[in-house]
């Protein structure tokens, strides 16, 4: 099936924004049913990972939480994920956080390179 003749027809900027926001939200939903003693728990064991120690503030571990989610939680490649998009982007709408539209109203778009469509 050729995913590109059906549903959206997006240039590969956006997608790539769109692709970026649905990371996001996936683990931004991870975060949310965290409790603070959790966050505080996740950081610290990621900080020892990593070998760091010492206090951080609860932005910091906040950050520190979030990256080592993003690198464990099983999130499709690029490349899966706008297959599927293309096919069925109503799949997509409710994970959006909106983060796509304000990255392309910065300097990232028309910045992808030669395979923008």
């Amino acid at each position: 099936m050729d995913a590109g003749q059906t549903g959206s027809e997006e240039p590969l900027h956006v997608l790539r924004a769109k692709y970026h926001d649905y990371c996001s939200a996936q683990v931004a939903d991870l975060l949310v049913y965290m409790s603070p003693d959790e966050i505080y728990l996740l950081a610290h064991r990621a900080l020892r990972e990593e070998g760091g120690k010492g206090d951080i503030s609860y932005a910091e571990m906040v950050r520190v939480a979030t990256d080592w989610l993003a690198r464990r939680t099983a999130l499709p490649p690029f490349e899966v994920w706008v297959e599927d998009y293309r096919a069925h982007p109503e799949r997509y709408e409710e994970y959006f956080l909106g983060l796509w539209e304000s990255e392309l109203d910065g300097s990232t778009a028309g910045t992808g390179g030669p395979d923008e469509g």
